[in-house]
């Protein structure tokens, strides 16, 4: 086990819309580590939040669907409620992100290396991607370096960990996946330290069903060029 405590003052903030079958062990799998978990039940229509908080985890609700860019600004909003926050990561609730990665981030984003640490599934070869797949993140990738000037290699990576500086300015506004695209644009405005950091994306046939299948992935490029 981690040695947690530089962690302790970090919010974890998982969007969640029908997560009721998942949701439970990955609360349980980031408690011990960082005992600050908020999941913003965006409007679910299983029992998601009542077993959320269950395990561990202080929910905030939706009372209607509005999308994860809209669920992970009030996740932020909430977080930064808190006087003593040092850092918030934004962790997906379909278990594909890893602990380890999300301590390591924060450990960096509170040593005060960067103001934003961002995952990225292209710096080791720990995550198996299709080639299909691995073509079209690449492609997003070089798209919002030429649109943005930021020369990220994984820029729809939704790990990330970032202080409290950060988290005031970036104000979503695109509730859905637009929110990505939107959040790289306010980086490249905001022009806050930043580093990328390996991370393994955990892709099971739970995670592709929810949003990592290729379509998604070619609803990004379209969401991306057409706009």
């Amino acid at each position: 086990m981690w040695e947690t405590s530089p962690v302790n003052r970090t919010w974890i903030v998982i969007p969640m819309y029908n997560e009721g079958t998942v949701v439970a062990d990955v609360i349980r799998g980031l408690l011990p580590v960082f005992p600050y978990v908020v999941c913003v039940d965006d409007g679910s229509s299983d029992k998601s939040a009542q077993i959320a908080r269950e395990a561990g985890a202080v929910v905030v609700q939706h009372p209607i669907n509005l999308g994860q860019g809209a669920a992970l600004q009030t996740g932020i909003e909430y977080a930064l409620q808190d006087p003593k926050l040092g850092c918030i990561v934004t962790f997906d609730a379909d278990g594909q992100h890893k602990v380890s990665d999300a301590f390591e981030m924060a450990s960096r984003v509170l040593s005060d290396e960067a103001d934003i640490v961002l995952g990225s599934r292209f710096l080791d070869d720990r995550t198996k991607l299709s080639p299909m797949k691995r073509i079209v993140l690449k492609t997003a990738a070089l798209q919002s370096k030429l649109s943005t000037g930021l020369d990220l290699t994984d820029a729809h990576n939704g790990l990330r960990a970032f202080n409290p500086y950060v988290a005031r300015n970036i104000n979503l506004t695109q509730n859905r996946m637009a929110h990505a695209s939107e959040l790289v644009n306010r980086l490249a405005t905001m022009k806050p330290r930043y580093v990328e950091h390996p991370v393994e994306i955990i892709y099971t046939d739970y995670s592709k069903a929810k949003g990592q299948s290729l379509l998604n992935s070619v609803n990004i490029l379209a969401e991306l060029f057409l706009r």
